[in-house]
């Protein structure tokens, strides 16, 4: 099993396998493209996030600066939306679905490292998936942590850290992020 399988399986792999050195460089060199192409050219910019995301839906906006780690890992459905450096570290799958907005400088991680000092030196590194369900809002400066699922119709609150996994219809603040308020479905 390659390297690569591992990573998006979700067991341990080596980050500085040379396959995924170079798939980092090329998801970096597109992530540069599409954060220097001219605002007033979204035809072109549509093209070039199409190159780096896994699927994206229709109708779907990503303002620059972005930043991710792979980009196929990324896939997202119709009329997303995200603001202003927004960073995803996609080793594993990360799945947003319909009509989900992000505020500015939110955070998608689904890297994880061992929490064993002896394991840490191994260099060796896991990820979890992350799941995000339709007409979903996460406000600015939120951080959602690996292995996170949410579901539809939720609102996070600004600078959340979403550690835990929300239910569907819910409004959930802080750090830790816990449910304020349930929403009609």
């Amino acid at each position: 099993m390659s390297e690569k399988q591992k990573m998006t399986e979700g067991q341990a792999y080596n980050p500085y396998d040379e396959e995924l050195v170079l798939l980092r460089i090329k998801s970096r060199t597109i992530c540069d493209l599409y954060n220097s192409s001219p605002q007033d050219n979204p035809s072109n910019r549509w093209k070039i996030i199409k190159r780096l995301f896994g699927s994206v839906g229709e109708g779907s906006k990503l303002n620059s600066p972005f930043y991710c780690d792979y980009g196929f890992n990324i896939h997202v459905g119709k009329n997303f939306y995200a603001n202003y450096n927004c960073i995803f570290l996609d080793v594993c799958a990360i799945r947003i679905g319909d009509n989900v907005m992000l505020g500015p400088g939110v955070h998608i991680y689904t890297a994880t490292h061992p929490i064993d000092k002896d394991e840490r030196r191994t260099k060796l590194e896991s990820g979890k998936k992350v799941i995000i369900g339709n007409d979903v809002w996460i406000g600015g400066n939120s951080v959602i942590n690996p292995g996170i699922t949410i579901g539809n119709n939720v609102v996070v609150g600004s600078c959340s850290v979403v550690t835990k996994d929300l239910p569907s219809n819910v409004v959930a603040v802080g750090n830790p992020c816990r449910i304020i308020r349930h929403l009609k479905g």
